[in-house]
């Protein structure tokens, strides 16, 4: 099973926010996913990043993959 931590949208329309979610490759953008490990909000100014460190070290040492733009994220809020 290939796991990847990504990004799932909330929020109503035009109003869009996210959520950092570890969830299988195959499953749909806002299907099944495994664990909530933080949350995104581009709306705010500045945007609101909360990724939990020691959870993304976990999945990440488990083999999971990190999609671009929560690899940006991850970046951007100090997690390598």
């Amino acid at each position: 099973m290939a796991v990847k931590i990504r990004l799932t949208r909330t929020g109503s329309n035009k109003q869009a926010s996210y959520r950092v979610v570890v969830s299988d490759s195959k499953s749909p953008r806002d299907g099944s996913f495994i664990e909530i490990i933080g949350h995104y909000n581009p709306r705010m100014n500045p945007a609101e990043i909360v990724i939990d460190a020691e959870k993304a070290k976990a999945w990440i040492a488990k083999g999971a993959q990190p999609t671009d733009s929560v690899r940006m994220l991850m970046k951007s809020a100090g997690i390598e």
